[in-house]
């Protein structure tokens, strides 16, 4: 099988790579992710995707896209609770960067060929898995391509132990500036 794994950090691919090499599977990575600020962040999560796969060997397609202003606007266009834009309402803006993620790894998986793709953010138990899973089913029907479902969350602890020992960066919020703060918050 020729797959698409489109990949969130270095830290979540370490166990799903293994999990799938395992199946006999040889993922290509996607690195897509418009949705993470700050640039720092952004660039410290790239950066060390590719450091690692280059030690694996794993070719990696790059959609390198910083989306600060895109991905803000976005979310100003939708309504979550209270009228107020969705970055105030967590499920609203999780289902944007979910969708906006889903949609162009299954693009990428159909323009180049790929049997399927998939997504290491199915390793986070902090994720909304099934509003994830949803958005990844509606891009494979919507683009025509298969998604390839794997529940790593089994996985999680024991591949951010083994990203540690590697030397991996380790991030310490999901991503986008409003799980920063978040972050802080809570």
């Amino acid at each position: 099988m020729k797959l698409l794994l489109h990949v969130c950090c270095a830290p979540c691919s370490v166990a799903s790579i293994v999990s799938l090499r395992e199946e006999g599977i040889e993922p290509v990575l996607f690195w897509y992710n418009p949705n993470i600020h700050l640039f720092t962040e952004y660039s410290m999560r790239r950066d060390a995707l590719l450091q690692y796969a280059g030690d694996l060997g794993v070719p990696v397609i790059a959609e390198d896209e910083y989306g600060l202003v895109q991905f803000i606007g976005a979310l100003q266009q939708t309504a979550g609770k209270n009228g107020l834009p969705a970055c105030f309402d967590s499920p609203h803006r999780c289902m944007h960067c979910y969708r906006i993620r889903m949609e162009k790894a299954a693009i990428a998986a159909k323009e180049n060929g790929f049997d399927a793709f998939s997504t290491t953010l199915f390793i986070s138990p902090y994720q909304n898995h099934e509003l994830l899973k949803k958005e990844a089913e509606t891009a494979a029907e919507k683009y025509g391509v298969t998604l390839l479902y794997r529940d790593f969350r089994p996985l999680f602890r024991e591949g951010r132990a083994e990203a540690r020992a590697l030397g991996l960066y380790m991030q310490k919020y999901c991503g986008c500036i409003f799980s920063e703060a978040d972050r802080y918050n809570n």
